[in-house]
Formats: C-alpha cells, structure tokens, sequence
C-alpha cells in the first residue's frame, strides 16, 4: 500500500510540475516531493498519538470504547 501511495504521489507531482515554467520545475519538484514527505511523517505522528488515546469515552452494552477503539 505504501509503494503504490508513493508512487501516486510522484505521478501527481510530475503532472503539476509539467505545467509549470520550464525554469521553475526542479524547484516545484523538490517543494512537493518534501511536502508529500513531511506531510507522510506527520501522520505516521498522528496515528502513534491516537494509539495512546486508552482512556475510555463511552459505554455501550458494558463495552467502553476509546479513542484508539474508534
């Protein structure tokens, strides 16, 4: 799944950079290429911090769910 979200991404970016000015193209790739990047890492973050969510919300049939849960 990772090899196939990466690839999508590098595909979208070589699109978007095709329409820029030929003078600006390596400084577009390298800007999307680290945003995908950076933007990846942050929601590897994101879902290490929702697995700490143990604390239960609510109650439903004598089952509690949490954060992590939902």
């Amino acid at each position: 799944m990772e090899t196939v979200l990466g690839i999508d991404n590098i595909i979208f970016i070589a699109i978007l950079v095709g329409r820029r000015p030929k003078e600006s193209q390596k400084k577009t790739r390298n800007l999307g290429i680290s945003l995908a990047l950076i933007i990846r890492v942050l929601l590897l973050f994101s879902i290490s911090w929702i697995m700490t969510l143990t604390t239960p919300l609510f109650t439903i049939l004598e089952q509690t769910f949490s954060g992590r849960d939902l």
